[in-house]
């Protein structure tokens, strides 16, 4: 992995409040998560019967937003939250509030999101920038508006 891309990494961090946005049938959605990042992916736990999780059934491309991060990504639904000990245990570190409350629900589900494309808006002497980290072939480019 590239500096640009360990960079990116340090600079996200290991979790964080981040709102997931998904659409499918002409209908966009956000809501704010709890999400813990393991290598290089993202992961949240929902409930299985929300809105969300039919969403992404029919259209697995979702968005994540964090501070000045927009994050692009393909996401799957996975097994149950005590099923991945990394999740769990990552979790329990950061969140772990809604281990307690949600993790054990018969109906609570993992989202693992694989980034495609992140892109950060950041300014340098006054001057905007966007930063931009394409996963798809390994690429950085940083573009001056």
């Amino acid at each position: 992995m590239n500096s640009e891309f360990q960079q990116l990494w340090r600079k996200i961090g290991s979790h964080g409040i981040m709102v997931l946005s998904s659409c499918a049938e002409n209908r966009v959605t956000s809501r704010a998560m709890s999400v813990v990042v393991i290598d290089g992916k993202f992961y949240c736990q929902t409930d299985q019967r929300y809105l969300k999780c039919r969403q992404i059934m029919a259209n697995p491309n979702v968005s994540l937003c964090v501070n000045n991060f927009s994050v692009e990504g393909q996401c799957r639904i996975m097994g149950k939250p005590f099923e991945n000990e990394l999740f769990i245990n990552a979790m329990q570190e950061h969140f772990p509030d809604a281990v307690s409350r949600w993790s054990e629900l018969p109906t609570e589900c993992v989202l693992e999101i694989t980034p495609k494309l992140v892109s950060a808006w950041i300014y340098e002497d006054n001057k905007p920038y966007i930063e931009r980290w394409n996963f798809e072939n390994s690429s950085y480019l940083r573009l001056g508006i």
